[in-house]
């Protein structure tokens, strides 16, 4: 029987991959990606386009880091990269679907939702009149923010207007600024009111809030992580440093937005962890020798380097955590040990190391190539020598040929 013959989709560039659907037709921040977008069943649809199960959340993206969830009651077939007009107070709003399917129901509790109030319908897919509606209003964002911040300087108000986000229908504008303290803008939201002609909305935002707004380029090279990927912030502390054993150097604890950096919390409970598998460190290791103190360690090695200094880094030893521990209940049964190091291990010697002991004292030394002496050619200084004269010469003989035209004679 004959094979019946198939069409394969050659997929190049970013579409490949384990799943070009999970990142989706969007280059915006925090993008999330769809580990389920390829297992069935994950967006429950029929084969009428209609959704089936009350699996019905879908995440939608607005400018720069806003995000909110929606009901998709009309059923419709939402992809991520879709634009789409979901519903606001008042109007109607436009933003692009980042997530649909299960991990939806993981992103609301993220969130923390307080009701089921702030989750709203989604009305439908954007037409072109909403789209031209749309850019007008973004165009006029950064010239509202300009006249903002002058308005709020001439009010006396210590604030900082960051950004200006016009809803979809250009009904309603958003004004993201940054107070130390409490700022009285009763008046201010009148004055914009009066030269806007919109209604106008204060939402106070942080340091890191700004920071991922805007983004940008940490220090390890890499764009922001408040600006990619991360949704809610924690609380950071120096404790964290401590835990991991670094310098409390502000300059490099700080981050782009002046604050501690976010990338602090990612591993402290390892460190913790670790951290507690260590001997104390008030703890003086005494051998038969002298006593040794603790100097510093290397958590997540889990070695420990002792020192016979309590201030300076005098004759060190290191050793694991666990032989650190048994020589602290060797001196507790007032047992001192010959060395810190096991007795099947030799102890290495803190001596000064000649770093060239195995090296030659002549590699450096390349011997001499005896440069070939050029044949002497004899014929060369004889055409040199015979024709310095024969130049001396010819002015003579002009000489001799112009005097019998001083005479009158005839030249031969």
């Amino acid at each position: 029987m004959e094979e019946k013959q198939r069409t394969f989709e050659i997929r190049t560039g970013c579409d490949r991959g384990f799943s070009h659907e999970a990142v989706g037709r969007q280059d915006r921040q925090l993008n999330t990606y769809d580990w389920l977008a390829d297992v069935p069943g994950n967006h429950d649809f029929t084969e009428d386009n209609s959704l089936a199960g009350a699996n019905d959340l879908v995440e939608v993206q607005f400018k720069n880091t806003r995000k909110g969830y929606y009901h998709n009651v009309n059923h419709l077939p939402l992809r991520k990269g879709d634009i789409v007009a979901v519903e606001a107070s008042p109007g109607h709003d436009i933003g692009v679907v980042t997530l649909t399917g299960r991990l939806v129901n993981i992103q609301v509790k993220k969130a923390n939702l307080k009701s089921e109030e702030d989750i709203k319908r989604i009305y439908r897919l954007a037409r072109q009149v909403d789209m031209e509606k749309y850019r007008e209003a973004k165009a006029r964002e950064h010239e509202t923010m300009i006249e903002s911040r002058e308005i709020a300087v001439g009010l006396g108000l210590q604030m900082k207007i960051g950004d200006v986000e016009y809803q979809g229908d250009g009904q309603k504008a958003i004004f993201y600024y940054i107070a130390d303290e409490r700022v009285d803008f009763r008046q201010l939201i009148k004055d914009l009111a009066a030269a806007f002609h919109v209604r106008i909305e204060m939402k106070q935002i942080g340091a890191r809030q700004e920071a991922g707004r805007i983004g940008g380029t940490g220090p390890c090279g890499r764009e922001l992580c408040c600006a990619t990927w991360m949704k809610n912030f924690t609380s950071v502390s120096t404790s964290a440093a401590r835990f991991q054993d670094i310098s409390l150097n502000p300059q490099k604890l700080a981050g782009m937005c002046a604050k501690l950096k976010c990338c602090l919390n990612y591993e402290v409970d390892d460190y913790v962890e670790h951290g507690r598998k260590l001997p104390n460190r008030e703890a003086v290791l005494q051998t038969q020798d002298s006593d040794y103190y603790y100097f510093k360690a290397d958590i997540l090695a889990g070695l420990v380097t002792y020192s016979t200094d309590k201030r300076t880094a005098a004759n060190l030893e290191t050793i694991t955590a666990e032989r650190a521990k048994e020589i602290i209940e060797m001196n507790r049964r007032g047992e001192k040990p010959v060395d810190l190091q096991p007795d099947d291990q030799p102890k290495q010697q803190n001596g000064p190391v000649d770093l060239l002991a195995g090296d030659s004292i002549t590699r450096f030394d390349k011997a001499k190539k005896k440069k070939k002496k050029k044949k002497s050619q004899p014929d060369a200084p004889k055409a040199t020598a015979e024709a310095k004269p024969q130049k001396a010469e010819a002015p003579k003989k002009k000489q001799r040929q112009a005097q019998p035209k001083k005479d009158g004679g005839e030249e031969k």
